[in-house]
């Protein structure tokens, strides 16, 4: 970010006139090696065009945009005339930061600007100042606003009174960074006050690192002892920087419209308590300019604001800002909108509904400037100090030489590339501009739009069929949910009903969401939002009569930007080699998808890989996470070599895959199958799983819409008893919320879903949900073995809570002993091994999230997923504590992570003396396989070796020569 130094000002400046006094502004840019002296005709020009003058003494003069190719480096001098200079447009100014600019970086001081303009006395403190730095004060010094946004907002708490109510907004500010415990003890030790129509306030000052204002309502308006409750504010306080929001806020209760945020979402939230009032017209629409709302097109939209004739405000409609004035310059520049940010208008009384309408206009052509519509694919929303570096294009990859990516599936393959881009949908934004085959009234519209989600819909189901099961399935149903959702549909209506064409509507409506989503700066979410275009793109596409350009029929290798589910599900499997992803982490959907499907895969391999043309060849190696494009002929020639050893491995270890898991020397090491689903249980079996060591039970919960009822559940699970024929099955109870919430089990929003709610966390504040799947489990397996797992057990106390009821359901139903076990995955259950081992009858590794726990990095982190290995030497020592205090007590260790069939891990994990594994099942074989290569001294040379060095790169390259 460009920012001022004292270098960059000159104090005492004298001049005859304005032009003398640019004169002077581009000889200091020049003196500083920022422009040639022929830049000084572009300040004259861009002053001829319109005055630079912002207001409070301050102009900012710049040059043209063809006057760049004078600007050597960007830059800022800021010049300050004591005694004043008569502007052309009779203003007085008394400093002129005059700017030379390469790119847009200098936008950032600008909007900084804008906080200056409405401060009283600025310009004689300017005018006074005797030091560079007093100047550099006085234009830097930005205001402190009291936050509210979408992650201050606690909507629909499941709280029975306002105290409740209360703390959850305090914790929602503690979330945010906003205070610290004592304001959130200081909030629990008062009684909130009555503001009337159902709305309460608590407020402190203590603990407060920035003001903050959250709001919390609860799932239904209720009645308490001292009346009505809708919601409670919970204020932190901190000098007046609140002022304004109370303000609003009081505004809002004198009108009458508190009850109001009762039952509203986020956007209508922050709407109201921005100063937009329920009954106002309002339009939203896209900021154009390449550079944002800066000063020229900010000009020209505040004089179309003055013409209309009556009082319009705007805000952003990303964030919680406040709605202000349309006609006030400053006002509007420090909005700060970028391009593809949007501005919502608003406006009351006659003539409102045209206001907007025209404000909208003006910025859909550009205020001035010239635009090029906002194409979702090739625009990206970035900080102006990196526009000039996106605009680049991706160099091309170099032949025959190795490009890194994350490993997401293993395999190795050589094919032709074939590089799926997504398709140009091409309509206008208007209805009125729509041809006549599909223009029309607004209910026309809706009609198409309704069309075009019920053949969205068919396309998914049939798709889910195709699926047959597993998480493809379970994917796609999720986005079936979202190809429902009311508010889609009521946001893309809205906008028809402004006069959007239903193409327009609809990807505006889809956009907004995802937008909503990846602003929570949850990984997990973004995926989600990743999802929700994916929906939204099979839609218009419909809707524009636009399909994706069909793959080649010989073999090939899919390129994408990334792969969503309903793209995974086309695949024809004979064909697809690989798979390579320019986006994503090791569990992101495509990655997922990608080892169900048992394709090699790499993700997150950047958007260089964009450029590979189609047929050309490649090699893709998804277990060491790289690329080759267009390899040499000695390097294919290898590369075959690989594959033809791994094929005749497969087969091998396919003909020998009933044998039970067992090193050469005769140690045994149970091999299981992980599960997303109880119908591949008879696939887990033909694969030769000793057992099934992890069913995700969620799926059951997460393709209902609502909790499934115990005959349900026993029915899903029996089906897997049956397939398995007197084999173990290990049953992880429910583990969703947070990052895996449940449409009939609504929760608070949380900033970090991995550390909040989920797993036996959750179970346990709804014991009738998990009791009921805990009778439905002991019910289906009857005298068959069953393995009872808890996720995300921190310590024993949890793992208490819920061996109470299964003993109770136990001796109630009369069904047998059942071993209950604990999940490894946060480091303080490894840590306190000894005493869960005292009572629990098994551990099983999640080395996934344990990984991600131990190492603080995200596994779906672009930057860092390659980093997230779980052959780390500190995650494997919690695995030998784990294992260590399990076999002191007599219980067993299963490890059920993606570290189970890492072909490098497994002696590790046998020499560490973990006594099951369990895999994919189409894994299964070559786990037996690589068992059968071992003894148990060399599986413990492997772990003595690994746990000796410092880091993973360490213990891969120190593995590859034992």
């Amino acid at each position: 970010m460009l920012t001022l130094t004292q270098q960059d000002v000159l104090l005492g400046c004298r001049a005859a006139d304005w032009r003398d006094a640019l004169d002077q502004a581009a000889a200091a840019l020049v003196d500083a090696g920022r422009a040639t002296p022929e830049y000084r005709n572009g300040l004259h020009a861009r002053e001829a065009q319109s005055s630079t003058y912002l207001g409070n003494g301050i102009a900012i003069p710049h040059g043209t945009p063809e006057s760049r190719d004078q600007v050597l480096a960007t830059g800022v001098r800021v010049l300050q005339f004591p005694d004043g200079v008569d502007w052309h447009d009779g203003h007085r100014v008394h400093v002129l930061v005059s700017i030379a600019a390469q790119s847009d970086e200098h936008l950032d001081i600008l909007r900084a600007l804008t906080h200056v303009l409405d401060r009283e006395g600025v310009a004689e403190r300017l005018a006074e100042a005797d030091s560079a730095a007093e100047v550099i004060a006085e234009l830097s010094r930005a205001p402190v606003i009291a936050r509210l946004d979408a992650d201050t907002l606690c909507l629909g708490f499941p709280a029975r009174d306002r105290f409740e109510l209360a703390l959850a907004g305090a914790a929602r500010l503690r979330q945010a960074d906003c205070v610290n415990a004592d304001f959130v003890a200081a909030i629990a030790a008062q009684e909130p006050v009555s503001l009337g129509q159902g709305l309460w306030l608590a407020s402190a000052t203590l603990g407060v690192a920035t003001p903050a204002l959250s709001l919390a309502t609860p799932e239904s308006a209720f009645v308490g002892p001292k009346g009505a409750v809708n919601g409670v504010f919970c204020l932190a306080a901190q000098g007046d920087a609140h002022r304004g929001l109370l303000e609003r806020l009081a505004e809002l209760l004198d009108a009458g419209d508190g009850e109001t945020l009762a039952d509203a979402d986020a956007p209508s939230v922050l709407a109201r308590l921005a100063g937009e009032r329920a009954a106002a017209e309002t339009m939203r629409v896209r900021v154009l300019n390449a550079h944002g709302l800066h000063a020229r097109p900010a000009k020209q939209l505040v004089q179309v604001a003055r013409d209309q004739g009556l009082p319009i405000k705007v805000r952003l409609l990303e964030g919680g800002a406040e709605a202000v004035s349309a006609a006030s310059l400053t006002k509007v520049i420090g909005l700060g909108a970028r391009r593809g940010q949007t501005l919502v208008f608003s406006a009351e009384g006659t003539g409102a509904a045209q206001a907007v309408q025209a404000m909208a206009e003006a910025v859909r052509e550009g205020l001035g400037e010239q635009v090029v519509a906002f194409d979702e694919r090739r625009d990206v929303d970035v900080e102006p100090a990196t526009t000039t570096s996106s605009a680049t294009a991706p160099l091309p990859l170099p032949d025959d030489t190795p490009h890194p990516a994350v490993p997401a599936s293993p395999g190795l393959a050589v094919a032709p590339v074939f590089v799926m881009r997504l398709p140009c949908f091409d309509y206008p934004e208007r209805a009125r501009d729509l041809d006549a085959a599909r223009g029309g009234d607004p209910q026309a519209q809706k009609a198409r739009l309704a069309r075009a989600r019920g053949e969205a819909a068919e396309q998914l189901e049939a798709l889910i069929r195709r699926a047959q099961g597993g998480e493809v399935a379970e994917i796609l149903s999720i986005h079936e949910e979202m190809l429902e959702d009311p508010e889609l549909r009521e946001a893309a209506h809205e906008g028809i009903d402004d006069g959007w064409s239903a193409e327009a509507a609809w990807w505006r409506g889809v956009d907004t969401a995802a937008r909503a989503q990846e602003m929570l700066a949850d990984r997990l979410l973004a995926e989600r939002a990743a999802d929700l275009r994916d929906v939204g793109r099979r839609v218009l596409g419909l809707l524009c009569g636009v399909e994706m350009p069909a793959p080649p029929d010989t073999p090939y290798i899919l390129v994408m930007e990334d792969v969503g589910p309903s793209d995974v599900a086309r695949l024809d499997t004979v064909k697809v080699r690989g798979l390579v992803t320019a986006r994503g982490g090791a569990t992101s959907h495509s990655a997922i998808l990608a080892r169900a499907l048992g394709i090699a895969a790499v993700v997150g391999a950047g958007e260089r890989v964009m450029t590979l043309y189609n047929g050309s060849e490649l090699i893709l190696d998804g277990e060491r996470g790289r690329i080759i494009p267009a390899p040499s002929t000695q390097r294919r020639a290898r590369a075959e070599l690989h594959m033809k050893e791994r094929e005749g491995r497969e087969r091998e270890a396919y003909a020998a895959r009933f044998e039970p898991g067992r090193t050469r020397d005769g140690h045994r090491v149970e091999v299981a199958a992980n599960l997303g689903n109880t119908a591949h249980a008879v696939d887990a079996v033909d694969y030769g799983a000793e057992g099934v060591g992890l069913l995700r039970t969620e799926f059951v919960f997460m393709a209902h819409a609502e909790a499934p009822d115990l005959d349900t559940q026993i029915g899903e699970y029996r089906e897997a008893f049956d397939a398995l024929d007197g084999r173990p099955l290990v049953a992880r109870t429910l583990d969703v919320g947070g990052d895996k919430p449940l449409p009939y089990w609504p929760l608070p929003q949380e900033d970090n879903p991995f550390l909040g709610l989920r797993g036996i966390r959750l179970a346990l504040t709804r014991p009738e949900i998990l009791e009921t799947q805990l009778r439905a489990l002991l019910s289906a397996a009857g005298e068959r073995p069953l393995r009872i797992m808890l996720p995300m057990v921190k310590d024993v106390a949890e793992f208490r809570a819920a061996k109470a009821i299964v003993e109770r359901l136990q001796a109630e139903i009369k069904a047998p002993d059942v071993q209950l076990g604990v999940m490894i995955e946060i480091p303080s259950s490894a840590l306190l091994a000894p005493s869960l081992a005292e009572e629990v009858d098994f551990f099983s590794i999640g080395t996934n999230d344990l990984t991600q726990y131990t190492l603080a990095i995200d596994r779906g982190h672009a930057a860092l997923s390659a980093q997230s290995d779980g052959l780390h030497p500190a995650v494997l020592r919690l695995i030998q504590m784990t294992v260590e205090a399990a076999h002191a007590k007599g219980k067993w260790v299963g490890v059920c992570g993606e570290l189970a069939s890492d072909p490098q891990a497994v002696p590790v994990l046998v020499g560490l003396g973990v006594d099951e594994l369990s895999v994919s099942l189409r894994q299964v074989p070559m786990v037996k396989a690589r068992l059968r290569e071992l003894t148990l001294d060399g599986a413990r040379r492997h772990a003595a070796t690994a746990l000796a060095q410092a880091t993973s790169d360490a213990v891969r390259e120190a593995l590859e020569v034992l």
